[in-house]
């Protein structure tokens, strides 16, 4: 029988058969290499820890972090050759360096293993990441408080279920959103200072014989402390989890002010403008200017938070320590922080460039007996009337209004006291938009003046 050059049980994908598949599942360096920088650091800093221990000699230590620095010009470059038959950026990288420096480069992997190697390595990739992410949230609230500071006594209506409920200024909807992101921001700080422990030097699982010193290459590479416990150190995976956990959370508030500008944007609302540099046309219909960028942003949050789901599948039923299903921990993640950094991005700058039509906001603000609430409250401060009560005739006045065609400010004084007779003129200082939003004084309310101060408190938070 002759030898085919496939094997049909595993398809003419894998010409060489099992040992193909083999290499091809086992393979990471399609994607690790994104972790070049974050290996080659990592690996400096352990040689020069193991030369500051006698461990190497200095000359050998020298030669180690030489070499280094040419294979990552190297792959700067793009000149670098990865090797899927070499599995990782690790040995990869280890590989490159045996030929550029010989023996001396079989010595840099004393002390340590693959499993503290490719913790610390995604560690410091994930850290980055989050100080990109903490830098693209500050920006897009700069570009919010800005917003904000503009509008602050802009009329518009406020909503419940999508429903016209009370008037608000434009200023206190963009601070709403401020505030949004400055959870956003929190939660990333937060975790990045929990993550912030070197897992380098844990080794395999047990930690090494060697006479290494974990605090000198956490401090060299910028983490607070070396992690406590040699198992933990190589099996978690926490700091990814949140860093997607986190991610998931800002992507659903871009998402919710995306639909915001899809639905503001439409010629039904015609509350803001989108500038051409976020916008596309039709191919068909000349009138149209589509909010895509809105659109796709609404539309990240369903792969960030199936990232999310996706790790939290790989890692929930693993034993300690190491297993080879965490080499499934990157891709998720790396595909995540690029779609929320372009979000953020985005983001930014729709907000900086959107023109708030003030006209529009302030009829649609004084539609939809907006200011019913208002009266309430002044037939309660007035007329001392339960509010329960005021309810109801507030509710009468309104089907009055309806049935008249007009709002509440357009009854007549005789309309109102047809349903309540110790209604007074006065009534009428509470019912216009501006002294609606005027009134809300209180902290966190819409009045102009609380905005104002909240945008001059977020900007003392982001100095």
């Amino acid at each position: 029988m002759t030898k085919t050059t496939s094997n049909a049980m595993w398809g003419g994908r894998f010409a060489a058969g099992p040992d193909a598949i083999m290499e091809a599942i086992n393979a990471s360096i399609g994607f690790d290499q994104r972790m070049a920088a974050q290996d080659i650091q990592g690996s400096r800093a352990h040689a020069a820890m193991l030369a500051a221990t006698g461990i190497l000699t200095s000359n050998d230590a020298d030669a180690i972090g030489e070499g280094l620095l040419t294979v990552l010009s190297e792959i700067e470059r793009g000149e670098f050759a990865f090797s899927t038959a070499l599995e990782d950026i690790h040995m990869n990288v280890e590989a490159r360096l045996k030929d550029l420096i010989g023996e001396p480069a079989g010595r840099l992997h004393t002390g340590r293993s693959r499993n503290d190697q490719v913790a610390t390595d995604f560690k410091l990739w994930v850290r980055d990441q989050m100080d990109a992410a903490i830098a693209g949230i500050e920006a897009l609230i700069a570009a919010f408080l800005a917003q904000a500071e503009a509008g602050a006594d802009w009329v518009m209506p406020g909503f419940t279920h999508l429903q016209t409920a009370q008037p608000v200024t434009w200023g206190h909807h963009m601070m709403a959103y401020v505030e949004m992101l400055g959870r956003d921001l929190s939660r990333f700080k937060d975790a990045r200072a929990r993550m912030n422990e070197s897992p380098l030097g844990a080794a395999a699982l047990a930690g090494t014989s060697f006479p290494i010193d974990r605090h000198m290459t956490a401090a060299a590479l910028g983490f607070d402390r070396p992690a406590a416990n040699s198992l933990d150190a190589v099996a978690d995976r926490d700091f990814a989890l949140e860093f997607l956990s986190s991610s998931s959370i800002c992507a659903m508030h871009l998402s919710r002010f995306a639909e915001e500008l899809v639905i503001w944007s439409s010629a039904q609302f015609r509350f803001v403008v989108l500038s051409d540099r976020f916008s596309t046309g039709s191919s068909i219909m000349p009138q149209k200017k589509n909010p895509d960028a809105a659109e796709l942003i609404r539309a990240k949050i369903g792969r960030i938070m199936g990232a999310m789901v996706a790790l939290f599948t790989v890692m929930k039923g693993l034993p300690l320590t190491y297993s080879k299903d965490m080499q499934e921990d990157k891709e998720q993640v790396f595909d995540a922080a690029d779609h929320l950094m372009l979000a953020l991005a985005a983001m930014e700058g729709m907000v900086r460039d959107m023109t708030a039509n003030r006209d529009a906001l302030e009829t649609a603000a004084a539609s939809g007996f907006s200011t019913a609430t208002d009266l309430a409250d002044w037939l309660v401060r007035t007329l001392n009337m339960p509010f329960r009560d005021a309810h109801h005739v507030t509710g009468s006045l309104v089907a009055l209004a309806e049935s008249k065609g007009c709002d509440l400010p357009e009854l007549t004084l005789a309309d109102m006291q047809s349903v309540h007779a110790l209604i007074s003129a006065d009534v009428f200082d509470v019912l216009g938009v501006h002294n609606s939003v005027a009134s809300r004084t209180s902290y966190g309310g819409t009045a102009p003046d609380q905005v104002r101060a909240q945008v001059a408190r977020w900007k003392e938070v982001l100095k």
